[in-house]
Protein backbone atom coordinates (compact mmCIF):
# COMPACT_ATOMS: atom_id res chain seq x y z
CA UNK A 1 0.00 0.00 0.00
CA UNK A 2 1.29 3.59 -0.43
CA UNK A 3 -0.24 6.15 1.36
CA UNK A 4 0.59 9.52 1.38
CA UNK A 5 0.57 12.03 4.92
CA UNK A 6 -0.83 15.50 4.40
CA UNK A 7 0.45 18.02 6.99
CA UNK A 8 0.76 21.78 7.32
CA UNK A 9 5.07 21.56 7.33
CA UNK A 10 7.78 18.62 8.21
CA UNK A 11 9.61 21.09 10.37
CA UNK A 12 6.65 21.39 12.60
CA UNK A 13 6.25 18.06 12.90
CA UNK A 14 7.55 16.01 16.14
CA UNK A 15 8.64 12.05 16.83
CA UNK A 16 5.67 11.69 19.19
CA UNK A 17 2.96 13.54 17.02
CA UNK A 18 0.17 11.10 16.25
CA UNK A 19 0.93 11.89 12.59
CA UNK A 20 4.70 9.91 13.27
CA UNK A 21 3.01 7.38 15.11
CA UNK A 22 0.68 6.46 11.93
CA UNK A 23 3.33 7.07 9.61
CA UNK A 24 6.07 4.92 11.40
CA UNK A 25 3.42 2.19 11.79
CA UNK A 26 2.32 1.74 8.40
CA UNK A 27 6.49 1.54 7.60
CA UNK A 28 7.11 -1.14 9.86
CA UNK A 29 3.98 -3.15 8.08
CA UNK A 30 6.02 -2.27 4.87
CA UNK A 31 4.27 0.07 3.45
CA UNK A 32 5.29 2.94 1.21
CA UNK A 33 5.17 5.77 3.29
CA UNK A 34 5.22 9.76 1.79
CA UNK A 35 5.06 12.94 3.00
CA UNK A 36 3.48 15.93 1.60
CA UNK A 37 2.49 19.63 2.29
CA UNK A 38 0.33 22.88 0.76
CA UNK A 39 3.24 23.60 -1.61
CA UNK A 40 3.89 19.97 -2.84
CA UNK A 41 0.57 19.83 -5.12
CA UNK A 42 0.64 20.04 -8.92
CA UNK A 43 -2.28 19.71 -11.75
CA UNK A 44 0.50 17.95 -15.28
CA UNK A 45 -0.80 19.90 -18.62
CA UNK A 46 -2.83 16.15 -19.03
CA UNK A 47 -5.31 17.02 -15.74
CA UNK A 48 -3.51 14.26 -13.72
CA UNK A 49 -2.78 15.39 -10.23
CA UNK A 50 0.52 14.79 -8.99
CA UNK A 51 2.63 15.83 -5.71
CA UNK A 52 6.52 16.52 -5.19
CA UNK A 53 6.78 14.16 -2.38
CA UNK A 54 9.17 13.37 0.63
CA UNK A 55 9.51 9.57 0.57
CA UNK A 56 9.96 7.11 3.41
CA UNK A 57 12.29 3.25 2.87
CA UNK A 58 10.00 0.84 4.24
CA UNK A 59 11.35 -1.01 6.34
CA UNK A 60 11.85 -2.49 10.07
CA UNK A 61 12.98 0.93 11.74
CA UNK A 62 14.88 0.56 15.04
CA UNK A 63 12.75 3.37 16.40
CA UNK A 64 10.05 5.93 15.82
CA UNK A 65 12.56 8.41 16.47
CA UNK A 66 14.42 7.16 13.98
CA UNK A 67 11.73 6.97 11.61
CA UNK A 68 11.19 10.95 12.08
CA UNK A 69 15.11 11.72 12.08
CA UNK A 70 14.64 10.55 8.77
CA UNK A 71 11.93 12.28 7.69
CA UNK A 72 13.51 15.40 8.77
CA UNK A 73 16.37 14.91 6.63
CA UNK A 74 14.22 13.76 3.23
CA UNK A 75 13.94 16.30 0.53
CA UNK A 76 10.73 16.27 -1.81
CA UNK A 77 11.34 14.00 -5.26
CA UNK A 78 12.29 16.54 -7.91
CA UNK A 79 9.51 13.93 -10.32
CA UNK A 80 6.22 14.30 -8.72
CA UNK A 81 4.13 11.15 -7.75
CA UNK A 82 0.56 10.57 -9.13
CA UNK A 83 -1.90 10.61 -6.60
CA UNK A 84 -3.88 8.17 -8.57
CA UNK A 85 -1.45 5.65 -8.06
CA UNK A 86 -1.59 6.39 -4.14
CA UNK A 87 -3.93 4.22 -2.31
CA UNK A 88 -4.60 6.92 0.78
CA UNK A 89 -3.97 9.99 1.21
CA UNK A 90 -4.49 11.13 4.54
CA UNK A 91 -5.25 14.71 5.35
CA UNK A 92 -3.46 15.33 8.93
CA UNK A 93 -3.01 19.22 8.68
CA UNK A 94 -4.42 22.20 11.06
CA UNK A 95 -5.86 24.74 8.60
CA UNK A 96 -6.55 26.74 11.84
CA UNK A 97 -2.39 27.35 11.80
CA UNK A 98 -2.71 28.65 8.26
CA UNK A 99 -5.45 30.51 8.32
CA UNK A 100 -4.33 33.83 9.26
CA UNK A 101 -1.00 33.81 7.98
CA UNK A 102 -1.57 31.84 4.89
CA UNK A 103 -5.18 31.26 4.05
CA UNK A 104 -3.72 29.29 0.72
CA UNK A 105 -2.44 26.88 2.91
CA UNK A 106 -5.15 26.23 4.99
CA UNK A 107 -7.18 24.84 2.22
CA UNK A 108 -4.58 23.22 -0.08
CA UNK A 109 -5.36 20.24 1.29
CA UNK A 110 -9.04 19.71 0.96
CA UNK A 111 -8.95 21.21 -2.41
CA UNK A 112 -6.29 18.94 -3.67
CA UNK A 113 -7.72 16.36 -1.39
CA UNK A 114 -11.41 16.67 -3.41
CA UNK A 115 -9.57 16.42 -6.60
CA UNK A 116 -7.50 12.88 -5.07
CA UNK A 117 -11.17 11.75 -4.41
CA UNK A 118 -11.53 11.85 -7.83
CA UNK A 119 -8.87 10.23 -9.12
CA UNK A 120 -10.10 7.36 -7.32
CA UNK A 121 -7.69 7.81 -4.15
CA UNK A 122 -8.76 7.25 -0.65
CA UNK A 123 -9.08 10.44 1.20
CA UNK A 124 -9.64 10.32 5.17
CA UNK A 125 -11.25 11.94 6.40
CA UNK A 126 -13.45 13.12 3.53
CA UNK A 127 -12.09 16.82 2.17
CA UNK A 128 -16.04 17.76 1.47
CA UNK A 129 -17.21 16.74 5.15
CA UNK A 130 -13.76 18.70 6.23
CA UNK A 131 -14.41 21.25 4.33
CA UNK A 132 -17.66 21.79 6.08
CA UNK A 133 -15.86 21.90 9.39
CA UNK A 134 -12.76 24.30 8.57
CA UNK A 135 -14.44 26.13 11.86
CA UNK A 136 -15.99 25.68 15.12
CA UNK A 137 -19.76 25.89 13.27
CA UNK A 138 -19.26 22.20 12.07
CA UNK A 139 -19.96 21.14 16.16
CA UNK A 140 -22.81 23.05 16.24
CA UNK A 141 -24.94 20.47 13.53
CA UNK A 142 -24.84 18.17 16.36
CA UNK A 143 -27.43 17.29 18.81
CA UNK A 144 -27.79 20.05 21.79
CA UNK A 145 -27.97 17.25 24.12
CA UNK A 146 -24.58 16.71 23.75
CA UNK A 147 -23.59 20.47 23.23
CA UNK A 148 -23.00 23.42 26.11
CA UNK A 149 -25.29 26.11 25.50
CA UNK A 150 -23.36 28.28 22.90
CA UNK A 151 -23.99 31.49 21.17
CA UNK A 152 -21.61 32.51 18.69
CA UNK A 153 -21.44 36.75 18.13
CA UNK A 154 -18.80 39.76 17.38
CA UNK A 155 -21.05 41.90 19.03
CA UNK A 156 -20.10 42.38 22.86
CA UNK A 157 -23.89 43.34 23.57
CA UNK A 158 -25.07 39.85 22.81
CA UNK A 159 -21.83 38.25 24.84
CA UNK A 160 -22.60 40.57 27.98
CA UNK A 161 -26.02 39.38 27.82
CA UNK A 162 -25.02 35.71 27.81
CA UNK A 163 -22.71 36.37 30.39
CA UNK A 164 -25.19 38.03 32.56
CA UNK A 165 -27.53 34.91 31.99
CA UNK A 166 -24.73 32.65 33.14
CA UNK A 167 -24.07 34.68 36.36
CA UNK A 168 -20.63 35.68 34.59
CA UNK A 169 -19.36 31.92 34.02
CA UNK A 170 -18.61 31.27 30.63
CA UNK A 171 -15.47 30.20 28.22
CA UNK A 172 -14.85 32.72 24.99
CA UNK A 173 -12.36 31.25 22.37
CA UNK A 174 -12.13 32.28 18.68
CA UNK A 175 -14.51 30.38 16.24
CA UNK A 176 -11.50 29.86 14.24
CA UNK A 177 -8.40 28.32 16.25
CA UNK A 178 -7.12 25.10 17.68
CA UNK A 179 -5.10 23.97 20.91
CA UNK A 180 -6.12 26.31 23.43
CA UNK A 181 -5.47 29.74 21.66
CA UNK A 182 -7.48 32.19 22.33
CA UNK A 183 -9.53 30.93 25.18
CA UNK A 184 -10.56 32.97 28.22
CA UNK A 185 -12.78 32.28 31.05
CA UNK A 186 -14.78 34.93 32.44
CA UNK A 187 -15.81 34.18 36.59
CA UNK A 188 -16.53 36.95 39.30
CA UNK A 189 -13.10 37.81 39.35
CA UNK A 190 -12.43 38.93 36.02
CA UNK A 191 -15.27 39.87 34.86
CA UNK A 192 -14.01 43.62 34.94
CA UNK A 193 -11.49 42.17 31.75
CA UNK A 194 -14.71 40.98 29.45
CA UNK A 195 -14.23 43.84 27.19
CA UNK A 196 -10.41 43.14 26.68
CA UNK A 197 -11.39 39.55 26.46
CA UNK A 198 -14.08 40.68 23.80
CA UNK A 199 -11.36 42.57 21.94
CA UNK A 200 -8.28 39.85 21.94
CA UNK A 201 -10.38 37.37 19.89
CA UNK A 202 -12.45 39.45 17.63
CA UNK A 203 -9.19 40.38 15.89
CA UNK A 204 -10.17 36.89 14.48
CA UNK A 205 -13.12 36.83 13.85
CA UNK A 206 -16.15 35.38 15.76
CA UNK A 207 -16.26 34.53 19.18
CA UNK A 208 -17.74 31.53 20.90
CA UNK A 209 -19.78 31.64 24.20
CA UNK A 210 -19.88 28.99 25.98
CA UNK A 211 -21.63 28.30 29.68
CA UNK A 212 -18.89 27.05 31.80
CA UNK A 213 -19.10 23.55 32.46
CA UNK A 214 -17.87 23.12 36.46
CA UNK A 215 -16.58 19.42 35.73
CA UNK A 216 -14.07 21.17 33.62
CA UNK A 217 -12.53 21.54 36.99
CA UNK A 218 -10.99 18.25 36.88
CA UNK A 219 -10.31 18.85 33.36
CA UNK A 220 -11.60 17.49 30.10
CA UNK A 221 -11.56 13.53 28.52
CA UNK A 222 -10.19 13.06 25.12
CA UNK A 223 -10.96 9.98 23.53
CA UNK A 224 -10.47 8.96 20.01
CA UNK A 225 -13.27 7.66 17.71
CA UNK A 226 -13.04 5.23 14.86
CA UNK A 227 -15.01 4.68 12.33
CA UNK A 228 -17.98 6.53 14.30
CA UNK A 229 -17.35 4.27 17.41
CA UNK A 230 -14.79 4.99 20.42
CA UNK A 231 -11.98 3.35 19.59
CA UNK A 232 -11.27 0.06 21.73
CA UNK A 233 -8.76 -2.85 22.14
CA UNK A 234 -8.93 -5.49 24.75
CA UNK A 235 -11.76 -3.56 26.58
CA UNK A 236 -9.36 -0.06 26.79
CA UNK A 237 -10.17 2.68 25.18
CA UNK A 238 -8.08 5.31 23.26
CA UNK A 239 -8.75 8.27 26.23
CA UNK A 240 -7.18 10.08 28.10
CA UNK A 241 -8.20 12.61 30.74
CA UNK A 242 -6.37 16.09 30.05
CA UNK A 243 -6.16 18.20 33.36
CA UNK A 244 -5.18 21.78 33.15
CA UNK A 245 -1.97 23.36 34.12
CA UNK A 246 -2.10 25.35 37.54
CA UNK A 247 -3.52 28.68 37.05
CA UNK A 248 -4.50 28.13 33.20
CA UNK A 249 -7.98 27.00 31.51
CA UNK A 250 -6.74 25.21 28.61
CA UNK A 251 -6.12 21.36 29.30
CA UNK A 252 -4.01 20.74 26.08
CA UNK A 253 -1.41 18.58 26.56
CA UNK A 254 1.02 21.38 24.51
CA UNK A 255 -0.73 24.33 26.61
CA UNK A 256 1.17 22.96 29.65
CA UNK A 257 -1.65 20.47 30.51
CA UNK A 258 -1.38 16.88 32.09
CA UNK A 259 -2.07 13.54 30.70
CA UNK A 260 -3.77 11.13 33.54
CA UNK A 261 -5.30 7.45 32.66
CA UNK A 262 -9.56 7.49 32.83
CA UNK A 263 -11.96 5.24 33.18
CA UNK A 264 -14.66 5.72 30.29
CA UNK A 265 -18.38 4.65 31.63
CA UNK A 266 -21.89 4.93 30.55
CA UNK A 267 -21.57 8.75 30.38
CA UNK A 268 -19.04 8.93 27.72
CA UNK A 269 -20.15 6.00 25.88
CA UNK A 270 -23.58 7.89 25.62
CA UNK A 271 -22.00 11.34 24.05
CA UNK A 272 -20.24 9.41 21.42
CA UNK A 273 -23.10 7.84 20.23
CA UNK A 274 -25.18 10.66 19.92
CA UNK A 275 -22.83 12.30 17.82
CA UNK A 276 -21.58 9.18 15.98
CA UNK A 277 -24.48 8.85 13.41
CA UNK A 278 -23.25 12.28 11.89
CA UNK A 279 -19.22 11.11 11.95
CA UNK A 280 -20.50 8.39 10.33
CA UNK A 281 -22.66 10.33 7.69
CA UNK A 282 -19.72 12.50 6.98
CA UNK A 283 -16.66 9.93 6.67
CA UNK A 284 -14.95 11.17 9.42
CA UNK A 285 -12.87 7.60 9.87
CA UNK A 286 -10.73 9.19 12.73
CA UNK A 287 -11.75 11.58 15.27
CA UNK A 288 -10.77 13.21 18.84
CA UNK A 289 -13.39 14.41 20.75
CA UNK A 290 -13.45 16.39 24.25
CA UNK A 291 -15.60 15.51 26.84
CA UNK A 292 -16.34 17.26 30.32
CA UNK A 293 -19.26 15.95 31.96
CA UNK A 294 -21.31 14.73 29.43
CA UNK A 295 -21.13 17.07 26.74
CA UNK A 296 -18.82 17.37 24.28
CA UNK A 297 -16.65 20.84 24.09
CA UNK A 298 -14.90 20.13 21.05
CA UNK A 299 -15.08 17.51 17.98
CA UNK A 300 -11.09 17.40 16.12
CA UNK A 301 -11.83 16.03 12.60
CA UNK A 302 -8.53 17.11 11.44
CA UNK A 303 -5.44 15.86 13.67
CA UNK A 304 -6.54 14.82 16.76
CA UNK A 305 -3.49 14.15 18.64
CA UNK A 306 -2.28 12.40 22.20
CA UNK A 307 -2.48 9.02 20.22
CA UNK A 308 0.76 8.22 21.65
CA UNK A 309 -0.68 9.47 25.43
CA UNK A 310 -3.47 7.16 25.06
CA UNK A 311 -1.66 3.94 24.16
CA UNK A 312 1.48 4.48 27.12
CA UNK A 313 -1.26 4.94 29.38
CA UNK A 314 -3.45 2.02 28.13
CA UNK A 315 -0.43 -0.57 27.27
CA UNK A 316 -2.16 -0.97 23.86
CA UNK A 317 -0.40 0.12 20.90
CA UNK A 318 -3.82 1.76 18.86
CA UNK A 319 -1.34 2.48 16.29
CA UNK A 320 -2.12 -0.83 14.99
CA UNK A 321 -6.36 -1.25 15.30
CA UNK A 322 -6.18 1.98 13.23
CA UNK A 323 -3.66 1.10 10.26
CA UNK A 324 -5.68 -2.60 9.98
CA UNK A 325 -8.94 -0.14 9.82
CA UNK A 326 -7.06 1.49 6.80
CA UNK A 327 -5.43 -1.87 5.08
CA UNK A 328 -9.10 -3.38 4.95
CA UNK A 329 -10.66 -0.38 3.41
CA UNK A 330 -7.65 -0.41 0.86
CA UNK A 331 -9.29 -4.19 0.02
CA UNK A 332 -12.35 -3.32 0.61
CA UNK A 333 -12.09 -0.84 -2.74
CA UNK A 334 -9.87 -3.34 -4.56
CA UNK A 335 -12.30 -6.28 -4.73
CA UNK A 336 -15.48 -3.66 -5.27
CA UNK A 337 -14.09 -1.18 -7.15
CA UNK A 338 -14.41 2.83 -6.86
CA UNK A 339 -18.10 2.86 -7.99
CA UNK A 340 -19.90 1.01 -5.28
CA UNK A 341 -18.55 3.05 -2.39
CA UNK A 342 -17.87 6.81 -2.78
CA UNK A 343 -15.15 8.04 -0.26
CA UNK A 344 -17.69 9.18 2.11
CA UNK A 345 -18.63 5.86 2.57
CA UNK A 346 -15.40 3.56 2.53
CA UNK A 347 -13.60 6.06 4.42
CA UNK A 348 -15.74 4.78 7.34
CA UNK A 349 -16.46 1.26 6.49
Amino acid sequence: MRIAFFVNDVATEFAGYTTTVLAHQAALRGHEVMYITPSDFMMDKDDSLRAHVRPLPAKKWASREAFFKALQESTTTADAVALDDVDVLWLRSDPSLDASTAPWRAEAGILFGREAVQRGTLVLNDPNSLGQAVNKLYFQAFPEEARAETIITRDERDIKAFARAHKNNIILKPLQGSGGSGVFKLDKESAGNLNQMVEAICRDGYIICQAYIPAAQKGDIRLFLMNGCPLEVDGKYAALRRVAAKGDIRSNIHAGGTAEAVEIGKTELRVAEIIRPKLIADGMFLVGIDIVGDKILEVNVFSPGNLKSCSELAGVDFSETILDSVERKVEIKRDYGAAVFDNRHLAVL
